[in-house]
């Protein structure tokens, strides 16, 4: 069992659809109901949010919010870079995927020589810029702020010694990509494994892979796991739902082999949205998904 602290980030700003703000006590709550020790019984920190800017005017249809955002990103990087340098591992809950440029801007400023390995699960590659977004939201930017890609306004909140080697992250589960972040990733030359490459190679082959391009050369791993990567039948409690992702076993399979490759040095959950869950169902897939990941093994 890791040394774990919980990093509770209740932030929805930059997301288009309200409720993700809630997740964090719905999956506490699920934990609970579970008797979990993930998300309940460990130290914990409370990042404080920008909530209120929902109810303010949108200044900028290309990066909505951006101040908030940015507002978010130091106080989440902060909190990150302390927990890792207190020797605790990093476990990050939060509501909406802009958060992850905090979060991995903090373990690199915690770490400033080390490399960083990515394994982004999600079903959607957030890889917009200000120039390429569709909707303005940046929880749909966060890779391209840590490749360095877009508006310095975004990409410099780490600043260069945060960014991420494109050589070192990979995609699991993608099935919902813009025309913009199909030419981005093919620049960048990022490994996807999207559904079809999971469907036909099976989950086993797809991990083996994916843990060799973000373990191999790097200090470590992160995972960021959205909760939309999963099928919407068996986690309906997202903001971006899409239908055709990973069964509940494969995800777990996929999880557990991230654990036994002793690689992991952090991880974030995000989108969880009870307002559109049925009986918390994502929260406890959550919860579950968790114990698959750092250590709740049966035996």
């Amino acid at each position: 069992m890791k040394n774990i602290k919980l990093i509770e980030v209740p932030s929805e700003i930059g997301a288009g659809t309200r409720g993700a703000s809630l997740g964090v006590e719905a999956v506490k709550i699920a934990a609970l109901d579970f008797m979990s020790n993930f998300f309940v019984h460990f130290p914990s920190e409370k990042v404080k949010t920008e909530n209120q800017l929902l109810f303010e005017p949108i200044h900028s249809p290309y990066a909505k919010r951006l101040s908030g955002v940015l507002t978010m990103y130091e106080r989440i990087s902060k909190a990150v870079e302390d927990t890792i340098k207190n020797n605790f591992f990093p476990m990050v809950l939060s509501g909406d995927h802009s958060n992850a440029g905090g979060t991995i801007a903090g373990i690199k400023a915690a770490k400033p020589n080390s490399r960083l390995g990515v394994i982004w699960i999600d079903a959607h590659a957030d890889l917009h810029t200000p120039y390429t977004t569709p909707s303005g939201n940046i929880h749909g930017m966060p890779v391209a702020v840590l490749l360095g890609m877009g508006d310095e306004t975004l990409t410099r909140i780490g600043g260069e010694e945060s960014f991420l080697k494109k050589e070192n992250i990979v995609y699991i589960g993608s099935r919902d990509l813009d025309i913009g972040e199909r030419k981005a990733m093919k620049e960048q030359g990022i490994k996807v494994f999207t559904m079809h490459e999971i469907d036909d190679m099976v989950i086993k082959k797809v991990m083996e892979e994916a843990i060799k391009i973000a373990g191999e050369g790097t200090d470590g791993i992160h995972v960021s796991f959205d909760l939309d990567a999963v099928d919407p039948e068996i986690a309906p409690g997202t903001g971006t739902k899409v239908p055709g992702g990973m069964g509940y076993r494969e995800t777990h399979h996929a999880l557990e082999m991230i654990a036994m490759s002793n690689k992991l040095v952090s991880v974030e959950f995000v989108e969880v949205n009870p307002l559109l869950d049925r009986q918390n169902t994502t929260a406890e897939v959550t919860v579950a998904l968790a114990g698959s990941l750092l250590g709740e093994w049966l035996i």
